[in-house]
Formats: C-alpha cells, sequence, structure tokens
C-alpha cells in the first residue's frame, strides 16, 4: 500500500537535533513516500549528522532565511536536486534571549525585529523563493505556537508567532489562485532545541500537566508531525489558512 505522500517532493527546514518536529516530519514524508529536501542554518553539518538517522538519505542544503542571495538561488539548487516541488516545512524560529524570559517589557526593538525577520517574515520569504517549483500547486506547512494568549515566559516570542499567524491567512488568500496551500500546526510544548532556548520553559510548559483534556507528552514529536504530513499530503485539498491544533486540546479549555 502506497503512503499518503507517494511521489510527493517535500522541501523541510528545522532539522536541528532527531527529538525536533521537523526531525519526525523527514522521517514519516519519507515512510509516506515522498522525496526530501532539508535545509539548515547555521550548522548544516549538524542536520547532515542527524540526517543519517532518517530512512532514507538526503540532501541537506545551507539556508539562511534573512538572506537574499540564499532565498534567490534555492529554487535553482532544489531543481537540482528534485526538479519540482510538491510541499515546504516552515520550522523556523529564533528570539535574542533579551526578548525571551520575562524581559517583555524592556526588550529593544532592534531584538523584536529580529524575532520577527527570522521567525514571521520569513515563510512569506521561504514560500516565494520555492513557489517557481511549484507549478502544479502544492502546500505550505508552518509550526506555531498558540498566539491567542500571552504564555509565561515566552514573551516576544507570542507577537512573533502572531505575525507568523497572519502571515499563513494572508499566503493563503494570495497563493490560492496558483492552487498552492498554506497552513499552520499550533504544536502543544515539547522539548525541542526551540523550547531549551526559552527561559523557564518549564513554567510555560507545566500548564499542560492540569489543563489539556488528552495526557501531553514534552518527549514526543510524532504528533505534531503526523499533523504536519497529513497537511502536505492531498487529504486536505480545499484547506487554507487553516490551523490545525495538535495540542492535546488544552486550545478548547478555559480553565
Amino acid at each position: 500500500m502506497s503512503g499518503i505522500l507517494e511521489g510527493k517532493r517535500i522541501l523541510i527546514t528545522g532539522v536541528l537535533l532527531e527529538s525536533s518536529i521537523a526531525f519526525h516530519v523527514a522521517k514519516l514524508a519519507q515512510e509516506q513516500g515522498a522525496e526530501i529536501i532539508l535545509t539548515a542554518f547555521p550548522r548544516p553539518t549538524l542536520t547532515e549528522r542527524i540526517a543519517k538517522k532518517l530512512p532514507k538519505p538526503t540532501k541537506v542544503l545551507e539556508l539562511d532565511v534573512t538572506n537574499d542571495e540564499h532565498l534567490g538561488r534555492l529554487a535553482d539548487v532544489v531543481a537540482e536536486e528534485l526538479g519540482t516541488l510538491d510541499g515546504v516545512v516552515h520550522s523556523i524560529g529564533f528570539a535574542p534571549q533579551d526578548a525571551l524570559g520575562g524581559n517583555f517589557l524592556n526588550t529593544p526593538f532592534e531584538s523584536v525585529a529580529t524575532a520577527m525577520h527570522v521567525s514571521a517574515f520569513s515563510l512569506k520569504s521561504l514560500a516565494m523563493a520555492c513557489l517557481p517549483l511549484m507549478q502544479n500547486g502544492g502546500s505550505v506547512v508552518g509550526l506555531t505556537f498558540d498566539a491567542q494568549y500571552a504564555w509565561p515566559q515566552y514573551d516576544w516570542m507570542g507577537p512573533a508567532k502572531a505575525a507568523l499567524e497572519a502571515t499563513s491567512r494572508y499566503l493563503a488568500r494570495d497563493l490560492g489562485k496558483q492552487n498552492v496551500r498554506s497552513n499552520l500546526v499550533s504544536a502543544g510544548p515539547l522539548g525541542s532545541m526551540a523550547a531549551k532556548s526559552i527561559p523557564g520553559f518549564s513554567d510555560l510548559a507545566s500548564v499542560w500537566d492540569t489543563r489539556a483534556p488528552l495526557e501531553w507528552d514534552l518527549t514526543d514529536p510524532e504528533p505534531a508531525a503526523k499533523g504536519v504530513v497529513a497537511l502536505l499530503s492531498d487529504w486536505f485539498p480545499k484547506t487554507t489558512g487553516e490551523i490545525v491544533h495538535v495540542d492535546g486540546g488544552l486550545h478548547a479549555i478555559g480553565a
């Protein structure tokens, strides 16, 4: 029986560790029949080592999503490897340390601007860099952390994720005529590299212990990865501008 991504060609960003959601997306995508290519920054060699744990070999490209030169050559480099693309996974987020951990009121704009550029504007940048390869339509899927709320310690990453969510909706509006869908998976907290960079992360994650209807496992990225793979597939052909919550149901619970 063929997988739900059989014949698809997918570009995946953000594979940093085996615990990364993006790593599990890459693994599941290959198991479901996709050909994939990975991007990494600032240490492609780290991603190359992690990629060896995937079911099949895959190429790793250096890509800084804030670098116009990198973005400008991306389509040509990917075309040499895969020819075309059917899907793009945006698993990129960064904020300087002074934009996190309870420093919201004192964060300088330069740090806020960095968080917005890397974490939100890059969704548009990546989608447009890959668009020439999606001539037959495709699916852009990003990862967010529910921006409806002000979370402990999350500070300026909250507004950055809110901007990411709005950016996805506008991409859905403007790319729909080319049959390109743009959706997000809103995952619950996971013990990933990104999480470890947030001071006081345990305070944020502890909310899930008491409020999530479904038991949440901080060490299991696979549920979120399955959500991403589903949105990359043809099983959501008319869904765009959506945020699918894979968070144990916490988003639906008031208190």
